[in-house]
C-alpha cells in the first residue's frame, strides 16, 4: 500500500491523501484552502480514481471534491456519513456563491457528486475492490469520521480531524481500531494546550450574564456548523435564562443537525437548546433584536461575510455591547484585526470598537496532551506522518513522537509518496 501526499501537509488546509493498492486508488478528502483566492490540491485523474472517502464536511477535507465530476463519465463513488453529505453540500454551496468566480468547478458539478454518494454508518466496512475501509467516530463535527484502510494485511488509520474528548453536542472520538502499520495524524495544536472545556463554558456562561444584566448585547459570530450549535447548547446547558437568538447560515445547519439525532451525544437536549433559541428571519428582526439584552450567534465565525458582519457594524458601537469570539481568527480576517487591534470597518472606514471584546477557547480538534493519549493507546509498530497543522507544528511534533515511541515519523512534504 502506498500513499501519496497530494495536499498542504504542512499548512492547515486542503488536505487530500492518495492511498494505492495493487488494482485499486482511494482519496482520503479533498479539500480547499481559502484564501482570497482558494488554493487547491495536487490534480488527480479522476478516471484513476475507484473512490474518494471524505471525513467531514469543513471545506478543507470536502471542498475540492465536485472538481472529480466535471465530465458525466466519471464513475467514481464518494463515500461518508449521511450528515457529511448534508452539510458539505450546504458549504460547498455557499463557497460557490462566495467564490465561483476562482473555482473551477460548477454547482451542477456538486449536484453530481451528489449523486455519486454513498452513505456509511460508523464501524461499517465497506470493500472498493479489493481494500476495505472502515469509518470510526471522530467527535470534531456531525457526522465526522476518522478512517481504517485495509489490504493484503496492511492497516492505515487517518484522523482527519479529531477530538477525543466530545463536546456537548458530540461524543469523543472512538479509538477502538486494533493494531495499525501507518497512522496519518492531525497536528493542528500538538504544540499548545486549550483552556479545559469545562473552564470556556463556564467563562463564556460569566461573560453572557455581565453583557446581558448590564442592558447590552452579546453577539457570539460563529461558524455556522457544530460552532453555533455548541455555543447555544452550552448557554442552555447551564440554564442561561435570558434570550438567545441564531441567524445566518446557522439555521440551515441547525435544520440538517435536527434531522440526524443518532449521530448527536444527546438528541433531546439538542432539540430543546435549539428549538427554545428565537430564529431569526427577515430584515425587520434582525435590526430590532441588535437592540435587545441578549445573546446572538451568527456566522461567519471569523467575521468574513453573513449576517456577522451586519452584528458587528451594528454592536460595535456601544460600549454596553460585548462581543465574544469563540472561533480560530485566521491571519488577515476581520475576526483576526477585532481581536489583536480592537479595530472594524464601519461605513467603509476603520475604526475603534468600543465594544468590549474577549475570546474563548471552543476548538473542535484535540489538544497537545490528547493527541499524545491517542498516540499511547497505538497498538502495532506504525509509521507515523504529521500532517494538517503549521510547519513548525508537523516537524516538531515527529521529532517528539521519534524521541518518547521510538516510532517512524515525519512531517512529509507535499508530493511524497510513502509505502507500507
Amino acid at each position: 500500500m502506498k500513499v501519496s501526499i497530494l495536499g498542504a501537509a504542512k499548512e492547515v488546509g486542503r488536505s487530500a491523501f492518495l492511498v494505492n493498492s495493487n488494482q485499486t486508488s482511494i482519496l482520503m478528502d479533498y479539500g480547499v484552502l481559502l484564501k482570497r483566492e482558494p488554493i487547491f490540491p495536487m490534480h488527480v485523474k479522476p478516471k484513476d480514481i475507484d473512490a474518494v472517502v471524505i471525513t467531514h464536511a469543513h471545506l478543507d477535507h470536502s471542498g475540492f471534491v465536485p472538481s472529480l465530476f466535471l465530465s458525466d463519465s466519471v464513475e467514481t463513488q464518494v463515500c461518508g456519513t449521511l450528515p457529511t453529505f448534508d452539510l458539505s453540500q450546504l458549504l460547498i454551496e455557499d463557497m460557490i456563491k462566495i467564490s465561483g468566480f476562482y473555482l473551477p468547478f460548477e454547482y451542477i458539478d456538486l449536484i453530481t457528486m451528489m449523486k455519486h454518494s454513498k452513505n456509511l454508518a460508523y464501524r461499517q466496512p465497506c470493500m472498493i475492490k479489493d481494500v476495505k475501509v472502515t469509518l470510526h467516530e471522530s467527535g470534531h463535527i456531525l457526522g465526522g469520521a476518522t478512517i481504517i484502510v485495509e489490504h493484503e494485511g496492511k492497516r492505515l488509520f487517518y484522523t482527519g480531524d479529531i477530538n477525543t474528548r466530545g463536546s456537548k453536542i458530540l461524543r469523543p472520538a472512538d479509538l477502538d481500531f486494533g493494531e495499525v502499520d501507518l497512522v496519518i495524524t492531525e497536528s493542528t495544536y500538538s504544540q499548545t494546550e486549550q483552556m479545559p472545556r469545562e473552564q470556556s463554558e463556564r467563562e463564556l456562561l460569566e461573560y453572557a450574564y455581565e453583557v446581558v444584566e448590564r442592558g447590552g448585547t452579546l453577539f457570539i459570530p460563529a461558524f455556522s456548523v457544530e460552532r453555533a450549535q455548541e455555543i447555544a447548547c452550552v448557554l442552555k446547558a447551564f440554564n442561561f435564562p435570558h434570550k438567545i437568538a441564531m441567524d445566518g447560515m446557522a439555521l440551515k445547519a441547525n435544520e440538517i443537525m435536527l434531522r440526524h439525532p443518532a449521530f448527536l451525544r444527546n438528541p433531546e437536549i439538542f432539540k430543546k437548546a435549539i428549538g427554545e433559541a428565537e430564529w431569526i428571519s427577515g430584515w425587520n428582526r434582525r435590526k430590532r433584536v441588535v437592540k435587545e439584552p441578549c445573546v446572538i450567534i451568527s456566522p461567519a465565525g471569523m467575521l468574513v461575510g453573513g449576517s456577522a458582519v451586519f452584528y458587528l457594524q451594528e454592536i460595535a458601537q456601544n460600549e454596553k455591547n460585548g462581543i465574544a469570539l469563540v472561533s480560530f481568527q485566521g491571519e488577515g480576517t476581520p475576526g483576526r484585526a477585532l481581536l489583536e487591534k480592537r479595530v472594524t470597518v464601519l461605513d467603509g472606514k476603520v475604526r475603534k470598537c468600543l465594544a468590549d471584546v474577549k475570546r474563548f477557547e471552543f476548538s473542535g480538534h484535540n489538544s497537545r496532551s490528547e493527541l499524545f493519549e491517542i498516540l499511547d493507546r497505538l497498538k502495532g509498530n506504525p509509521k507515523i506522518l504529521t500532517v494538517h497543522g503549521d510547519e513548525s507544528s508537523c516537524t516538531k511534533f515527529a521529532e517528539e513522537i521519534r524521541e518518547k515511541y521510538g516510532y517512524d515519523a515525519k512531517a512529509p512534504n507535499t508530493g511524497e509518496v510513502i509505502e507500507i
